[in-house]
């Protein structure tokens, strides 16, 4: 039984279509859906669009594997935006082909698919853990064991806290200082943070890329990988000095990304330092594989 899952975030569009568990088509758009959404509370018509012309996409290839169930989720730039109704209506409409539907999920939805894909794709994975999803718009943190214990979703994200905070390439001193310290004092109303540290979604997964060097993102390498906590130090200071066009240049950082990876990097680190942990387990498989796990 072939099934797809969606999950548009504030930065990136993502489509896993699987047999069984087995991922037969991945597919991963940067449309920085929440694109100046900070500022004027609004979703802008030319995100939109460009958001919409890859659902479509995503629902043609849904269509050529013959999926039977299609799952659609979209998280905190459509939950805060004024317009958000009007994304939804027109990615459904997109997706109504394939017998799809766009679903707006709050933080502690978003943060238990987060842990079901995280049990699902490391079923030897014993004791306490932290799953962080570090997206655009929010951070979402879920702490448990066996079945979760606490879920907190934080407004921080790498879009969110760039377009916020960040004014200059590459930041200042002041500025650098700022997003780190809006950092700490998010994480300060999130659960104790205890046993292993598993980060999902595309800072993570970029930072790994990074730390690996790779010419072009390879999930298979980047999946169950570790990030140590020097290596995130180290990634997140580079980040901070080093201008955009450079960064672009970067070996394992997609160039659309570049501009907002600091963020990302600042917000790994100070988990990281919050949750007294050395390393970081790095998951490719984030709220998608969630979705497919439940329709599995």
């Amino acid at each position: 039984m072939k099934i797809a899952a969606i999950d548009v975030g504030t930065n990136t569009a993502l489509l896993t279509i699987a047999d069984g568990e087995i991922a037969i088509e991945e597919r991963a758009e940067i449309v920085r859906l929440g694109e100046g959404l900070d500022r004027s509370g609004r979703l802008k018509e030319e995100a939109i669009a460009r958001t919409v012309a890859v659902v479509a996409e995503f629902a043609e290839a849904i269509a050529r594997h013959g999926c039977t169930r299609v799952a659609a989720v979209t998280t905190e730039a459509v939950r805060k935006a004024a317009n958000g109704g009007d994304f939804v209506a027109r990615a459904t409409a997109a997706l109504a082909p394939v017998g799809g539907r766009m679903e707006v999920i709050d933080g502690e939805r978003e943060a238990r698919l987060c842990w079901r894909a995280v049990s699902g794709s490391f079923p030897s994975l014993a004791g306490p853990r932290t799953v962080v999803d570090i997206g655009g718009g929010s951070t979402e943190l879920i702490v448990g064991e066996r079945e979760v214990e606490g879920v907190v979703s934080l407004p921080i994200g790498s879009v969110r806290l760039t377009e916020r905070l960040v004014a200059h390439d590459p930041p200042t001193a002041d500025e650098a200082t700022l997003v780190a310290a809006t950092v700490d004092e998010a994480l300060a109303g999130a659960p104790p943070l205890r046993g292993a540290l598993v980060g999902i979604a595309g800072a993570v997964t970029t930072l790994a890329a990074m730390a690996q060097r790779l010419d072009s993102y390879d999930a298979a390498r980047v999946h169950g990988s570790r990030l140590t906590r020097d290596q995130v130090d180290g990634l997140a200071a580079m980040l901070g000095v080093v201008p955009l066009a450079d960064k672009r240049r970067t070996p394992g950082l997609d160039p659309k990304r570049a501009d907002v990876i600091f963020a990302g990097a600042v917000i790994l680190a100070r988990v990281m330092a919050r949750a007294g942990a050395d390393e970081c387990i790095v998951s490719d498989r984030g709220i998608r594989w969630g979705l497919l796990y439940e329709m599995s």
